[in-house]
């Protein structure tokens, strides 16, 4: 089966493996595996070698494949004042779907962002490919959920809005220097449906505000590690996004990406997106099996139905 349509456009969500050499494989928070320069050329080389992955498969919108931050989160904190990523404390997370506890980065201090801070690795991006390329950055919601609040005062929803605010200005700065697409990287908007409509879309709203590029937000129910595996075998209710999505659809989001493959929610829950452009999840990466092209192009034209 062929996928004809005219308007399919390929891409990635947003990050890639790490090479062995550069990251122990299976962490979520691996260590580098090399320091120094050689560590800086370690991330350059990783970058490079998946940027090449990436046109020879013919994608349209390539990406860094996050080599060069230890997580997706904390490459955006590691950026910040007022935020300890060395000595961690335990907190739940996601509603404690797939663990009790998980270690965290403490806020310490007012946070505050200095400069931009993935820029200058977007513009080395640049100078390896001619494809636009997609940056990612955490969502406020999923940021609040992620970290250890050890100075108060703030509600959570106060608090993700100060996020916002500092993902404002990287996200302004990275459309500024060229970026073709700014996503935003939000798991929790499918746990916390009424955190959602009660403030979530608004700080997502505010972290967009004023970004000169096409304007993203990614929603899945996590990828790759065994509890999140044991979960989604065990789950039987995937109707958050009824309630996500038709939020979204009055955003000013540009488009939304939606996963389905690894979960196996009926690719029919983007009629609700239309008038966006969707970003369709079709590789379950919980697994090291090769989709046929079948599969995939299977589910490409059942959305392209809907």
């Amino acid at each position: 089966m062929a996928v004809t349509h005219p308007r399919v456009r390929t891409t990635i969500v947003g990050s890639l493996p790490k090479p062995a050499w550069l990251a122990k494989p299976g962490e979520l928070f691996p260590p580098w595996r090399l320091e120094g320069e050689i560590l800086k050329e370690g991330k350059q080389d990783a970058v490079r070698l998946w940027l090449a992955t990436q046109e020879k498969a013919g994608l349209d919108v390539v990406t860094d494949g996050e080599q060069r931050r230890r997580h997706y989160i904390w490459g955006f904190f590691e950026g910040l004042d007022g935020i300890d990523t060395v000595n961690l404390a335990m907190r739940s997370q996601r509603a404690q779907r797939y663990h009790k506890q998980i270690a965290a980065a403490r806020l310490i201090g007012q946070p505050s962002w200095q400069g931009p801070i993935f820029v200058d690795a977007f513009r080395s991006t640049q100078a390896m490919t001619t494809r636009p390329i997609k940056v990612t950055l955490p969502g406020p919601m999923t940021i609040v959920d992620s970290i250890v609040d050890t100075v108060g005062g703030r509600t959570e929803a106060q608090l993700a809005m100060r996020f916002a605010e500092l993902l404002n200005l990287e996200a302004c700065a990275l459309a500024d220097a060229g970026a073709a697409v700014v996503q935003f990287d939000e798991p929790c908007f499918n746990v916390y449906v009424d955190k959602v409509k009660d403030w979530g879309i608004a700080t997502l709203e505010h972290a967009a505000e004023r970004v000169a590029a096409t304007k993203a937000v990614h929603i899945c129910y996590g990828y790759g590690t065994e509890d999140v595996k044991r979960w989604k075998t065990a789950n039987q209710d995937w109707s958050h996004y009824e309630t996500t999505l038709p939020l979204l659809v009055k955003s000013s989001m540009d488009q939304v990406s939606v996963e389905t493959a690894a979960s196996g929610v009926d690719v029919s829950v983007i009629e609700a997106l239309r008038g966006k452009d969707v970003l369709l999840g079709v590789i379950d990466v919980g697994n090291e099996a090769i989709e046929a092209a079948e599969t995939v192009a299977e589910l490409v034209n059942a959305a392209l139905a809907a």
